[in-house]
């Protein structure tokens, strides 16, 4: 009983009823591209956090600041994150050299699980992979289902959120990309 009454407990059994719906409805639209981005405006100042990635390192976001952050969450059993990916990389890629950063925050898995679903995939991601096992950085940014992004400025702010799946080198988002920085 005392596990029910726990915050971050219900917020996981929470997550736990929405992310399928969450990823069929994202799954159902396959094949149109999203590109669509919520602004907020004014900016809002995006939680920090400190998370381990794959190699064991700590990462904060508050490392990041002067650079623009996408941040993304996401699971390997989730059909539109894994997605996504390609697209993710391709973003990154374009703009590493320009001060740009893409954290993916892995919910729940374990580093074994990441790891051999990394080696799956057609290209492997550049980016940083982050793990949020207990969920409290999902949590901090009030994530509903997955994928669900963050498009923070150099300031540290969250400037654009995505829930569902997106086309992140899609023209549009690229520009919206290239004025933050």
């Amino acid at each position: 009983m005392r596990l029910l009454r726990n915050p971050d407990f219900k917020h996981y059994l929470l997550l736990l009823m929405l992310m399928p719906i969450c990823c069929m409805a994202a799954g159902a639209a396959k094949t149109q591209a999203n590109y669509r981005l919520k602004q907020f405006t004014p900016p809002i100042p995006a939680p920090d956090f400190l998370l381990v990635d794959m190699d064991g390192e700590k990462h904060s976001l508050k490392q990041y600041r002067g650079k623009v952050v996408l941040i993304n969450f996401w699971a390997t059993w989730c059909p539109p994150c894994i997605r996504e990916m390609p697209s993710m990389e391709n973003l990154y890629t374009k703009f590493k050299s320009r001060n740009f950063i893409v954290l993916a925050i892995n919910q729940w898995e374990d580093e074994e699980r990441v790891f051999e679903f990394m080696g799956q995939l057609k290209t492997i991601p550049s980016f940083t992979v982050l793990f949020d096992p207990d969920s409290k950085v999902s949590s901090a940014y009030k994530v509903q289902g997955l994928p669900s992004s963050y498009i923070i400025d150099k300031q540290g702010r969250i400037v654009y959120r995505a829930k569902g799946g997106r086309d992140f080198d899609h023209p549009v988002i690229v520009e919206k990309i290239k004025s933050l920085l």
